[in-house]
């Protein structure tokens, strides 16, 4: 029972460490080429898979008139 609070803070030291090395460094909002460019490729395969050319096109014209493009 002495020994508890030794390794809690151990323990406690070790949360620190592994949430500094692991969360996001970066706040705010991404660029939209950025966003783009990690979306396409799922807007790529789902084109593929459904075969719905004319509904990607029309949502992308939609998602461009809502950005004011």
């Amino acid at each position: 029972m002495a020994h508890t609070a030794a390794r809690t803070m151990i323990r406690e030291e070790g949360r620190k460490a592994y949430a500094a090395a692991f969360r996001s460094r970066r706040q705010g909002r991404r660029h939209p080429v950025v966003a783009t460019l990690m979306a396409l490729p799922l807007a790529v395969l789902l084109l593929l898979v459904f075969d719905g050319w004319e509904t990607v096109a029309t949502q992308a014209s939609s998602v461009g008139e809502m950005l004011g493009r």
